[in-house]
């Protein structure tokens, strides 16, 4: 394993960061409140840094979104890059790469996820989805939202069409989430193959996207059970890849948090030393970085997994659990070395508590992702790959 950075892997990271740090300030965030940052996502777009996304990989985009998280940055740049970006052009038929990405590389669509199925949304014989999910992030900023039905099938539905509502919901992080709700919104399903439902952007029957025409009713059988394991196959690699990006987007909170930390403890004093020289402050603060570390590492394997075509389900969960797990102890610590400023709500650090809670609950919770790493490991399914390794073993 070689998880050295490419040159232009480096570079986007080093662009990132300034824009991240020059425009994501502390003054920035208290004025966006709960909000998105739109000038800074315009910047980010401005600068290329999401349609690099396509040619970096995703150890390219953990690396971004790293530096979004040093500094909390309130913009929709994992979401959309994940569930937009990266689902069409791996997933997405000719027809929606070519209709859909350069709208998702420019900025002027955002995409949110209603990732991982809950049951919640059923769709019937004509496309149409209905059903709530309780919260989805950066929904309120999304123009299109990528939505997994019941039977684990990804439709793409536009936020503003009929049968779509949206209802602000305020989490703990000011991710702009809001619930959405579907009454027969017309869905259309992400790599076509032959999926009803109107193509978003046009008018008629969703034809031009389809992978190829539906068999006549006595051949069907075959075809739907090989569509059934391709919609389980896509949705699969939609949610590790979420998974791994968000693991990322902790890695730099917690790293952030860290950071704030040690620049706290050396600059305060008690009884005439600095709060770094304290055994008890040391220990905490070397447990912090260890754990930033094991969730770096992680995130940058699974990542590298999929960039290379290997296998990388198990490890987007082991990502996952270490984001979760030590993603919580690392800003609970944080929060602890500052003492009595931690408390404060209106203090930086405070908001990386903030997002290190959210991602543990948005990834799952520890224990949830540990029970869903354990059946995987007990089965014996085989682990997401690449399409291009999964086409050469069959």
């Amino acid at each position: 394993m070689d998880f050295t950075p490419t040159e232009e892997q480096t570079a986007a990271q080093g662009l990132a960061a300034r824009i991240f740090r020059d425009l994501s300030t502390h003054e920035r965030l208290v004025a966006a409140g709960t909000g998105t940052d739109t000038e800074l996502w315009k910047e980010l777009c401005a600068a290329g840094l999401t349609a690099a996304v396509e040619e970096i990989g995703l150890l390219g985009l953990v690396l971004l979104v790293e530096e979004q998280g040093r500094v909390t940055a309130q913009v929709p740049f994992a979401s959309s890059c994940v569930y937009g970006l990266l689902a069409v052009a791996e997933h997405g038929t000719d027809e929606q790469r070519e209709r859909l990405l350069p709208a998702l590389r420019d900025g002027t669509e955002v995409a949110a996820g209603a990732l991982p199925a809950r049951g919640g949304i059923r769709a019937d014989g004509e496309g149409r989805l209905s059903g709530p999910v309780p919260y989805v992030p950066w929904l309120r900023d999304a123009s299109l939202v990528l939505v997994a039905d019941a039977e684990r099938r990804l439709w793409i539905v536009r936020t503003d069409g009929p049968g779509v509502a949206t209802e602000p919901v305020e989490t703990t992080a000011p991710w702009s989430a809001a619930r959405l709700v579907l009454d027969g919104a017309l869905g259309e399903r992400l790599g076509g193959a032959g999926a009803p439902g109107e193509r978003l952007g046009g008018a008629g029957a969703h034809e031009e996207g389809r992978a190829e025409a539906t068999p006549a009713y006595e051949d069907r059988r075959p075809y739907e059970d090989r569509r059934a394991r391709e919609d389980a196959r896509a949705y699969e690699r939609v949610l590790a890849v979420s998974r791994i990006a968000f693991a990322g987007l902790q890695v730099g909170v917690c790293a952030g948090s860290l950071a704030l930390a040690v620049a706290h403890t050396n600059t305060r004093e008690q009884f005439g030393r600095p709060l770094s020289t304290k055994q008890a402050v040391l220990m905490r603060a070397a447990d912090a970085h260890m754990d930033t570390e094991a969730i770096r590492v992680t995130a940058y394997e699974a990542a590298w997994r999929r960039d290379t075509g290997l296998p990388y389900r198990r490890q987007a969960l082991t990502a996952a659990w270490w984001a979760s797990e030590a993603g919580k102890r690392v800003v609970h610590a944080g929060q602890h070395l500052h003492g009595g400023t931690g408390a404060d709500l209106d203090h930086p650090v405070h908001r990386h508590f903030l997002w290190g809670r959210q991602l543990d609950a948005h990834l799952g919770c520890g224990s949830e992702v540990l029970q869903e790493l354990g059946e995987l490991l007990a089965s014996a399914e085989e682990p997401v790959r690449e399409a291009a390794t999964e086409e050469g073993a069959e």
